[in-house]
């Protein structure tokens, strides 16, 4: 039988496509490309691109254009999405929040013109940071309630000024919220509290001793009180 006379040679690889004896990708230019290069060649890619999307973020709050920026920052429940408006910090939305759902919530309360910035989150990135190192206290970051309305935002007021490691009851914060008798009406603001751990709705109890609910879990809200040292019934 007659050999093929290309038999036993190495295949040569065609513009734009694979060669099965090495599986390299090849460019335009004919070079061969394995994937630990594409790899390589895409890094630089990404970093021009959050380069370009920071400065896009610069210019447009420069130009009055950014009412709202978000960011990522990190805790030991996973990355928090963060969100700051001119007035102050927006948003803090825990890991398991849908991002879009949050986001698009973000433009319908407040405005539709937002953009991710880490320079403008950094100051809410950074005292978080410092809270969950054990060495911030107070944050000095203002916040912005404008998303919430009526009872609720004062109750979340009122829960703002509750000081580090320490707690109040439901009825305490309805007390400080101008209605003593809408104890209901007050955990279901705090239950929808847009800006968990920096109004610190993790320090609100129920009147008889127990934890109550935390519109992050009631783990996270034992974390947090642990981490700002409040003894626990049954947990010291």
């Amino acid at each position: 039988m007659k050999k093929s006379a290309d038999a036993g040679k190495r295949q040569e690889p065609r513009p734009g496509g694979r060669t099965r004896a090495s599986g390299l990708s090849i460019m335009s230019g004919g070079r061969l490309i394995g994937p630990r290069l594409q790899s390589m060649q895409r890094e630089p890619f990404e970093e021009r691109s959050r380069l370009a999307s920071t400065r896009l973020a610069e210019a447009a709050g420069q130009a009055g254009l950014l009412d709202v920026a978000y960011g990522y920052a990190d805790s030991p429940f996973g990355p928090l999405l963060v969100a700051v408006t001119p007035r102050g910090l927006a948003r803090v939305a825990y890991p398991e929040r849908d991002e879009e759902e949050t986001l698009e919530r973000l433009a319908v309360e407040i405005s539709p013109r937002i953009l991710e910035s880490g320079s403008a989150t950094g100051q809410i990135r950074r005292e978080l940071e410092e809270y969950f190192e054990g060495r911030r206290k107070v944050f000095s970051i203002g916040v912005d309630l404008s998303a919430v309305r009526g009872f609720g935002r004062e109750v979340l007021r009122q829960t703002a000024r509750i000081p580090f490691g320490s707690v109040a009851t439901y009825r305490d914060m309805a007390t400080r919220a101008g209605s003593p008798r809408a104890t209901r009406a007050a955990g279901n603001a705090l239950g929808a509290n847009p800006i968990p751990i920096v109004v610190p709705c993790h320090r609100v109890v129920r009147t008889g001793g127990g934890l109550g609910g935390y519109t992050g879990g009631v783990e996270r809200k034992v974390a947090l009180l642990e981490l700002e040292g409040v003894e626990l019934p049954g947990r010291a």
